[in-house]
């Protein structure tokens, strides 16, 4: 009869299946998560500055005094914006009118929002934080003949 040694071959892999897994386990779930929080910060500037470029755009449309007419777009993409949780120094808008003054009927008012979409979690370096992308959306309205 033939017995095996204590310390022999096979016999020193008991219990380490646990730590593998665990440390296995942590450095693999640990990108995955954070690529998954950056598409989800990705995704809400998309929805923020789709939002914030329509509304921008209604807000001159509706508009009564075509003077004040482009601080209520600010502050109505301003509003957006904040919703969704972005910094003002973040992002932009600019609005352009086919005609002088955007206040002649028939005439086409684009508003364009971009967004820089920081890294999630990124520290800030030098004063400048780390971008994930950078998102742009454009809202065209047509001013009605009766106001």
């Amino acid at each position: 009869m033939r017995h095996r040694a204590v310390g022999g071959p096979g016999g020193g892999d008991g219990g380490s299946a646990v730590v593998e897994f665990v440390v296995l386990g942590t450095l693999l779930l640990v990108p995955v998560v954070y690529v998954i929080l950056g598409l989800g910060a990705v995704q809400a500037a998309s929805f923020a500055v789709v939002g914030a470029a329509d509304q921008a755009a209604k807000t001159i449309a509706l508009s009564e005094d075509p003077a004040t007419a482009g601080g209520s777009a600010r502050a109505a993409a301003a509003t957006t914006m904040a919703d969704f949780g972005f910094d003002r120094a973040a992002w932009t808008v600019d609005v352009a009118c086919s005609a002088p003054g955007c206040s002649e009927p028939g005439s086409r008012i684009t508003v364009t929002v971009r967004l820089t979409v920081p890294l999630p979690m990124a520290p800030v370096i030098g004063g400048s934080t780390l971008s994930a992308a950078s998102v742009r959306s454009s809202a065209t309205e047509i001013l009605g003949r009766f106001r």
